[in-house]
């Protein structure tokens, strides 16, 4: 199955916003003694005309000080998984857009780059041989020049989950695993956030069979903890799969009720059999043998 890198970072972003920034942008961050509010903005930005495609930005952030310390602050940040396929121009519209919602001025672009076998642009020029018109530049973060080194011991859940996904010693890539989940165990308590990231690191620490026999055999702790969280997503997953096989069975026994009771059944019936739960799916089913009416099977809507 192929990552979904976007969505990954999205997930983690919004989780962890004040890590994320701390990260990616720290000179632009607030500092952790800054009471400052940081809210998700929306992420499709107004039409110029309707039945134009929308432009839906990657995770745009809004840092508010209450306290009127400082003027509020939009972020745009933008996950890049390979630095040759980032596009300024692009950037720069979504920058406006988001300056234009949120009527500011105050926006910082943040570009996080998966990996870059080659540096990124850092910035834009507009002009002519006689003068530049427009400079636009942006705040890069290359996750794969960072050195783990430099994060392993710290309370920044963000870049502890993004070890494996910085520049790793020679030999280091089992106890920078390791450490990345034992980061998480100790700065995040929810369970499912915990199982959340810790498929995170593991996806993106792409240990070979030797590396897992190695993780297995130096960090039992660690190891017992990614295979408990594991576990979990294997039950839960076969729990919704028992489950849904359930409600799928009900469906096909209301709906052969149905027709051999009304006959072919009209658009409006077929379509809230797909969208019936399985307390509705019980309901129509008990009513459909003394039903002189589709409407008496399924009631009026609400």
């Amino acid at each position: 199955m192929t990552a979904n890198h976007d969505q990954n970072f999205k997930n983690l972003i919004l989780d962890y916003p004040r890590d994320a920034l701390a990260l990616f942008a720290p000179e632009e961050a607030p500092a952790p003694e800054e009471r400052a509010q940081i809210v998700p903005v929306r992420q499709e930005q107004l039409q110029d005309r309707l039945g134009t495609k929308w432009r839906e930005l990657d995770v745009p952030l809004l840092v508010e000080w209450p306290d009127g310390q400082r003027r509020s602050v939009a972020f745009l940040v933008e996950e890049e998984t390979d630095a040759v396929r980032f596009s300024p121009r692009r950037l720069a519209r979504y920058c406006l857009d988001l300056a234009d919602l949120n009527e500011t001025d105050r926006v910082v672009p943040v570009v996080v780059f998966l990996r870059s076998s080659q540096p990124p642009p850092a910035s834009l020029t507009l002009g002519t041989e006689h003068r530049r018109y427009l400079t636009f530049q942006w705040v890069a973060c290359r996750l794969d020049q960072l050195s783990a080194d430099d994060w392993r011991g710290t309370d920044n859940v963000v870049a502890r989950v993004n070890l494996p996904n910085m520049r790793v010693p020679a030999g280091g890539r089992v106890a920078v695993y390791a450490d990345a989940t034992r980061g998480l165990l100790a700065l995040e308590s929810d369970q499912d956030r915990r199982l959340k990231y810790l498929e995170f690191i593991d996806m993106y620490a792409e240990l070979t069979d030797n590396e897992r026999q190695e993780f297995e055999r130096m960090y039992p702790e660690e190891s017992k903890a990614m295979a408990g969280g594991f576990q979990r997503a294997r039950d839960e997953g076969m729990q919704q799969g028992i489950e849904q096989g359930r409600v799928e069975g009900e469906r096909a026994v209301v709906e052969r009720l149905l027709l051999r009771r009304f006959g072919a059944l009209p658009r409006s019936a077929s379509e809230r059999l797909v969208g019936a739960s399985m307390a509705e799916l019980e309901r129509w089913a008990d009513r459909v043998l003394e039903a002189k009416s589709l409407d008496d099977v399924f009631g009026p809507r609400r």
